[in-house]
C-alpha cells in the first residue's frame, strides 16, 4: 500500500507546472522613444500650415479635372474622329491608297470651300472623283450619325494637316447644312459636288 502512494507520489513530481502568466512590461527606453515621437509629430503639425506651401501638390482646379462638358465647343477631337472613321481608307499619312482611295493630303475637294467638305461629310459621295489630276471611282459613306461638332472637328483637322493650310470649319457650318438639304443619297461623282460649288457661288 506504501509503495502505491509513494508511485503516485512520484509521478506527480514528474508533471510539468501549470503554466501562469507573468507580467512583461513594455521597456521603459521604447515607451521614451514613442512619446519623442508623438511630440514631435504635433509640434510640426502646429508649426506648420494646415495646406503647407500653395506651390506643392497638384495645382489643377475642379473645372481642370472634369473637363469640357458634353457638346460644348472644341470638346471633340478631330484626330480622334480621323482615327476612329477615316484611317482605314485615307491611311495616317493622308495619301490615300494609289487606285483606291484618293488622298486628302493636297485635295482640293479638302482644301476648297468648307460648305464642300460638309456636304461630303454629311452626305457622302459615289461614282467618279478627279483628285489632283486622278480620277477614283468609289464610295465614301455618309458620316451624318456623327455629331456637328464631331464633323467640325474632323474636317478642320484634315484642312490643316500634313501639307494642307486651309482654315477651320465650325459645327454652325455643318448644323446649316444639314437644314439646308433634304438629300438622303450620296452625292454621284465630282460633278454633283461642283454644281453644289457653283449654286453656292
Amino acid at each position: 500500500m506504501l509503495n502505491d502512494k509513494e508511485s503516485q507520489r512520484r509521478a506527480q513530481q514528474r508533471e510539468t507546472v501549470e503554466p501562469t502568466e507573468s507580467s512583461r512590461p513594455i521597456p521603459k527606453l521604447f515607451l521614451i522613444f514613442a512619446l519623442a515621437h508623438v511630440l514631435w509629430g504635433a509640434a510640426y503639425i502646429v508649426t506648420t500650415g494646415p495646406f503647407g506651401s500653395s506651390t506643392l501638390g497638384d495645382q489643377r482646379t475642379l473645372a481642370d479635372l472634369s473637363g469640357p462638358a458634353p457638346g460644348a465647343a472644341g470638346a471633340a477631337d478631330g484626330k480622334k474622329v480621323f482615327a476612329a472613321n477615316c484611317v482605314a481608307c485615307h491611311q495616317a499619312t493622308g495619301k490615300g491608297l494609289p487606285g483606291v482611295f484618293p488622298p486628302l493630303d493636297g485635295s482640293e475637294w479638302v482644301i476648297g470651300e468648307g460648305r464642300t467638305i460638309a456636304n461630303i461629310l454629311l452626305h457622302g459621295i459615289n461614282g467618279e472623283l478627279e483628285v489632283m489630276g486622278v480620277t477614283y471611282k468609289g464610295a465614301m459613306p455618309a458620316f451624318k450619325q456623327l455629331s456637328d461638332a464631331e464633323l467640325a472637328a474632323v474636317a478642320t483637322y484634315v484642312r490643316a494637316e500634313w501639307s494642307n493650310k486651309a482654315g477651320p470649319v465650325t459645327p454652325q457650318l455643318f448644323e446649316a447644312e444639314r437644314k439646308a438639304s433634304n438629300r438622303t443619297a450620296p452625292f454621284n461623282g465630282g460633278a454633283e459636288l461642283k454644281a453644289l460649288t457653283a449654286k453656292a457661288g
